[in-house]
């Protein structure tokens, strides 16, 4: 990835690369934050990148826990 000088312009190209990086990696797990971090653009630049993508965002939360077990249906 190039170097980002803030507030530079994502078009044309670049901006089509950057959507598809964003979207395989975002497929692959890594957060919306993480990506935002690790390319050096603002969070909402990247959601609305993976949004152009057709991406099914995950629900805000992080991962979320499974169900808590009761310890009765545990011994059933």
């Amino acid at each position: 990835m190039a170097l980002v000088r803030k507030y530079q312009r994502v078009a044309g190209e670049e901006r089509e690369l950057l959507k598809a990086d964003l979207k395989r990696r975002y497929l692959g797990g890594e957060s919306i934050r993480a990506l935002s971090i690790s390319t050096g653009r603002s969070y909402g630049l990247v959601h609305r990148l993976l949004q152009e993508s057709d991406v099914d965002l995950r629900p805000r939360g992080g991962n979320q826990r499974p169900a808590r077990v009761d310890a009765a249906q545990a011994q059933a």
